[in-house]
């Protein structure tokens, strides 16, 4: 019963910090396209967009479905984000924005391990 407790809270946990990471993030896009006439993205900022915020985002999505693969996609990208950011600029990001947009996809992972566990 405490596993049911436990995993219930993990998963609205992050569905609500997960929504809310998802909204933040399109706020940036949304303001970005209507100030326009932004410089040109080259292929390396494209590449960490598409891991951050995108995959990240695109994860979290998913864990809605599938908790466990959407979790690991999640993580996945963020951890991808932070080694291609220290393989293109030598050093590693700094600030806790990308951990704590993507945290909820560790919460769904934890959810979704603990909902197995009780299955088995």
């Amino acid at each position: 019963m405490a596993t049911d407790s436990l995993a219930l809270v993990l998963r609205w946990t992050a569905r609500v910090w997960g929504a809310l990471s998802v909204a933040f993030i399109l706020m940036f896009v949304i303001g970005e396209s209507i100030g326009g006439g932004g410089p040109r993205l080259g292929l390396k900022t494209w590449v960490g967009l598409a891991l951050f915020p995108i995959g990240v985002c695109v994860g979290l999505a998913v864990s809605w479905f599938r908790e466990m693969w959407g979790g690991i996609f999640a993580i996945g990208c963020l951890i991808g984000f932070y080694a291609w950011i220290r393989h293109i600029s030598g050093v590693w990001p700094r600030g806790p924005f990308p951990f704590l947009v993507a945290a909820p996809g560790l919460l769904f992972l934890m959810a979704g391990l603990l909902s197995k566990r009780k299955g088995n």
